[in-house]
This record gives C-alpha cells, structure tokens and sequence, in this order.
C-alpha cells in the first residue's frame, strides 16, 4: 500500500522505516559497484512513491512539494543516489508532463512513470553547454512527419535506463531561447542512442550517461507544450527541481550530522560540541529554507528566490557538516567503506547538480538587487 500522505509526521514516519528496511542495507554496495539494483526502484513503486505528486486521476498517488520533500531527505539521509534519481523522475520529468503536456502525453507518459514502470530523465546539459542553456548545440529540424534531432546531451542523470527523456534542442541557434523546444523522446526511438556510464565521484550507482541523438526521428505529437517555449519550460522544471535536489542534499547533511554526533558523543569535549552545535543551526536553516520554498510553491505563490536560496544553503550545508563528520572522525574516515567517506563524496555532488552554487548565487543575487523577491515586504531582510 502506498505511505500515507497526511500528515506529513506520518509520511516521515513511514519512509523512513522504508529506506531503513529497503535501501540502507544496500546503499554501501550501490557505491562499490556503482550499479542501483532494480529491485529498488521497484520497492519505491510498490510504495506508490514514483507516483508522488502526480494526481491520482493519471495514475499517482498525489501531494504536493512538501511532501516531496520529506520523501527525499529520508530516503537521502541512507542513500543519496536513490534520492536523486527520483528527484529526477518526478521534479523534470513527470512534473513537466503534466505542467505541460496535453491530455494524450498526460494519458501516455505519466501513468507508467507513476506506476515506476519506466523511469524518466531530463536532458538539457551538453558536452560543451552546462549552466549556458540558451545557447544549445542539438539541432532539431522539421520533416514531413514530425521532427528529427541530432546532437549529443552529456551529465544525464537516469540516462541509460529512462523509458521516457525529456529532451530540448533548437531549430535554429540564432533564434536563441525563441529557437528551443521540448521533445519527449522514447527509449528504443531510431537514431537514438545511450553512451557509456560516466565514473563519478559521488552518486555511484546513479545512472549518468551521454544520450546521442543521429537524426532521431520522432512524431508531431513528441512535441512538449509550444513550439519556441523549450527554454521557459526547461527553466521552469529546474526552479522546481531545486526544492527536490536541495533536499536531496539535506538528507546527506543529516547523514553526515549523524556521524559527526556519534563521533563526538564517542569523545566528548568543549570544541567538538561547538562544531555539534554549528552543525545543528546549519541543519536547522536548510531545513527551514527548504520548508519556506516548498510551502510558496504549494501555495502558488512565487517561489524562485526561495528554491534558490534553498539550493544553495542545502548544498553548501551538506558537503560543511560532511567534512566536519571526516575531521572529527579522523584518519578511519578518510577509507573506502566508512560512511562518513562516502557521505563526503556525495555530498560535493550537490554544489553542481541542478544549478551550480555559481549559478544559484548569480539568480539570487540578481533578484534581490532588482528588488524582485515575490515576497511581500514583511519577508524581507
């Protein structure tokens, strides 16, 4: 039976006794081998948790983006890799779909995607456009029958085993952002192809690959939302990724808290319970910048600056209490196999993935020094 979505202590409650019993015990060999089991993905389904947020009348199982929320930090907190490859499933794949999408998409795409009988993925990066989005080099040109795309999408998170991508490319690299559209491109389309895995240094067992596109032909109807809107509908999915991903993140910052208050716990004194105490009020703020963002998106208000804002803390939070947990652990932590090792690695991830910190400061403080919070002045500084 799916974990209930209300109320959101019940929620907690239930998914973390889940990746307690389904994803903890494997999380240490998903690292070594750099491979995430199958049957992973299918406890998530058999738990109705690929259908998070997705309205049940396509098939999901509802709630919204704090639920979501609570649903990757507990499932971050023992491993990130599952965390954020259905942070991806969900926040840019299947969300887009149904932002976007019309009722013949909807109907097609999101009720496997919530079922977990495919897995989505979201490909906008490329091996010489990273945080540049504007300027794509994956051409896509008009046929008789639809269109056909060729170019190559580097940095894919569930890229080798997505039944669905959502893909962008421009008809023209001088129309700019007018020039870039969405395709919604299905495992096995002709001249559509996956390369070989990257070796990463954290998120082992996540899938990232290199998705090749040799004049893929696809329909009229793979087509996601107008025409030229490709930029704005990538830009948009990201904003609310950044909710997902940041608390991706603050599950490994509690993981990491984790091993840092056992550690001092172990050994006690004035200045490792000062760095327990910084720790904690870290903690704290991510989480509670995390919450505001997701209650603004929930409630329809505006949301950029505080998913931003959110990912940014998150991020930064997460790989500091990471490389606290390894100093006051010391030399065992430093070797393969520790947890604190592991947390480390995958927690310098997150100041790259889904907007860099680079990118994330670049927006905040462009926002803030035009005056564009969506806040209202009371929620000011």
């Amino acid at each position: 039976m799916p974990v209930p979505l209300a109320p959101l202590t019940a929620l907690r409650k239930g998914v973390r006794a889940f990746a307690a019993r389904s994803i903890a015990p494997l999380a240490e060999e998903i690292d070594r081998s750099d491979r995430l089991p199958s049957e992973v993905f299918s406890a998530l389904a058999g738990e109705g948790l690929t259908g998070l947020g997705i309205p049940p009348e396509w098939g999901g199982i509802g709630g919204g983006t704090r639920a979501l929320s609570v649903v990757l930090e507990e499932i971050s907190r023992v491993s990130p890799t599952v965390g954020t490859d259905l942070s991806v499933h969900l926040s840019v794949c299947a969300a887009p779909i149904h932002r976007w999408g019309n009722d013949a998409q909807r109907a097609r795409w999101l009720r496997p995607l919530a079922s977990g009988e495919i897995l989505g993925a979201f490909a906008l990066s490329e091996p010489g456009v990273g945080s540049d989005a504007a300027h794509l080099a994956t051409r896509y040109e008009r046929t008789e029958n639809g269109v056909r795309i060729t170019g190559s999408k580097m940095f894919i998170t569930n890229g080798r085993s997505a039944g669905v991508v959502l893909a962008f490319a421009t008809i023209d690299p001088a129309r700019g952002s007018h020039g870039i559209s969405a395709f919604l491109v299905p495992r096995g389309t002709p001249g559509f192809s996956v390369g070989q895995p990257l070796d990463k240094l954290g998120l082992r067992g996540s899938e990232t690959n290199e998705l090749v596109f040799d004049r893929a032909e696809l329909p009229e109807d793979a087509l996601l939302g107008p025409e030229g809107e490709g930029l704005s509908i990538a830009l948009g999915a990201l904003v609310g990724g950044r909710i997902g991903i940041a608390s991706c993140a603050l599950g490994v910052a509690r993981a990491g808290f984790d091993q840092l208050r056992a550690a001092v716990a172990r050994n006690p004194d004035d200045d490792r319970r000062a760095r327990l105490a910084r720790a904690w009020a870290d903690l704290s703020s991510a989480r509670a910048l995390i919450e505001k963002a997701a209650e603004a998106k929930d409630a329809g208000r505006p949301y950029e600056l505080a998913a931003s804002t959110a990912k940014l803390v998150a991020a930064r939070v997460a790989e500091s209490i990471a490389h606290e947990a390894v100093e006051v652990i010391g030399p065992p932590a430093t070797l393969r196999g520790h947890p604190a090792e592991r947390i480390l690695r995958d927690a310098r991830v997150f100041p790259i993935v889904e907007g860099t910190t680079e990118i994330q400061e670049r927006i905040v403080g462009k926002m803030l020094s035009d005056g564009r919070t969506g806040e209202d002045d009371s929620d000011d500084a």
